[in-house]
């Protein structure tokens, strides 16, 4: 036997002992000096805050607050919304997590690299879990909507819990160029992990009108209007818009942007929608902007369907927004790791796979991966 196979065959040794250990003592990290999961920073500030108002001239800012482009339905008012999140059962998932954790410390898989030297036509997108992802594009890597807290709240222990770990260590990211920051709500504005990102990387971080306010001032904080574009080395980053809202307590609700992004390159375009419903934007982003090499399109937290419709999209809705994009191929995300409304864990990719096998074959295809896989695309 060769000094390599003998190699080879001590580290599946080692790594296998490991997982045993592991689970005989029940720890759900085998190395703790990585990070897949860090507390949620105390933010009980942002709950009684209201930010300045700020007066943008758009067309979708009332003089107080941001607007979407289409009203509100009749029949939904603030007042369902606080009954639904008063009496619903919010731990329905009853998820195992330490065999989720077990599970996924399980099986070995690829860690992304710095790139220096990548063709600009060489992209690859990884799915961190929820709305983050680290998109590689050439040697540029961006991240969305970073969130590695425990709880997606303004205070450790409270709001819903993360049930499975973060797809890549926070130790194990690429050098970040950028961060994409759709809006504010906790799911998508982590305060804990951008402040490490921040610490690490200094990077800037790209996000709506109005937000810089609920971030730390040492923070490089580029606020955008929809539409509105910047340059970062030889990409373009345009905010797109959404359907959805923003605020992180009783009284900012919409006092600041809320949106998506497209990162333009000579290579194509990468559209991140944020958390948003089905509206004509995609229709309008796909006019000006064209097809989408790559959508990452939300799939998760549409039930009940009558309160939830108009801020988030469902399966059959995202499979709608895939079409009106005429994206070359989507990768679902915003499910799976928090439960934040009533469907089971499992309901959006199924109901996803339903969807699609009802349609033609020769669609571009729409993905679900697991925490922690990449498509190279």
């Amino acid at each position: 036997m060769s000094k390599e196979m003998r190699d080879e065959q001590e580290l599946q040794s080692s790594a296998e002992t490991e997982q045993v250990e592991a689970k005989e003592k029940q720890l759900p990290l085998p190395d703790q000096t990585l990070h897949f999961q860090i507390p949620t920073e105390e933010c009980m500030s942002h709950v009684w805050s209201k930010p300045p108002k700020i007066t943008p001239h758009t067309p979708n800012h009332n003089g107080l607050r941001f607007t979407n482009l289409t009203p509100k339905p009749e029949g939904r008012s603030r007042n369902d919304l606080f009954k639904w999140l008063l009496f619903r059962k919010s731990y329905t998932w009853k998820v195992d997590k330490q065999k989720e954790y077990a599970d996924f410390f399980a099986v070995k898989k690829a860690l992304p690299q710095n790139r220096p030297q990548a063709d600009k036509n060489d992209w690859q997108v990884w799915f961190v879990g929820h709305a983050t992802v680290l998109l590689q594009i050439g040697p540029y890597n961006f991240l969305t909507d970073p969130v590695w807290a425990e709880h997606v709240s303004p205070k450790q222990g409270r709001g819903p819990k993360r049930v499975c770990p973060a797809g890549i260590a926070l130790e194990d990211l690429p050098e970040i160029h950028a961060v994409l920051l759709s809006h504010n709500h906790y799911d998508h504005m982590d305060i804990a992990s951008l402040r490490w990102l921040h610490n690490k990387f200094k990077m800037p971080i790209y996000t709506g009108l109005g937000n810089a306010y609920y971030l730390p001032k040492e923070f490089r904080v580029i606020e955008m209007d929809w539409w509105q574009s910047a340059l970062l080395h030889d990409l373009k980053l345009v905010y797109t818009p959404a359907q959805h809202g923003s605020g992180r307590g009783l009284r900012d609700q919409n006092y600041a942007l809320w949106g998506g992004f497209s990162i333009i390159s000579e290579h194509g375009h990468c559209f991140f929608a944020g958390d948003t419903g089905y509206a004509s934007h995609f229709k309008e982003i796909h006019q000006r902007l064209g097809a989408p090499r790559v959508a990452l399109l939300p799939i998760g937290a549409y039930e009940p369907r009558k309160l939830m419709r108009y801020m988030h999209m469902n399966p059959q809705d995202a499979f709608q927004a895939h079409l009106d994009l005429n994206a070359k191929r989507s990768l679902a995300i915003h499910y799976r790791t928090f439960q934040l409304t009533d469907e089971a864990r499992e309901q959006p990719e199924h109901d996803l796979t339903l969807t699609m096998k009802k349609q033609s074959k020769l669609l571009n295809p729409f993905y679900c991966v697991r925490e922690g896989r990449r498509l190279i695309v």
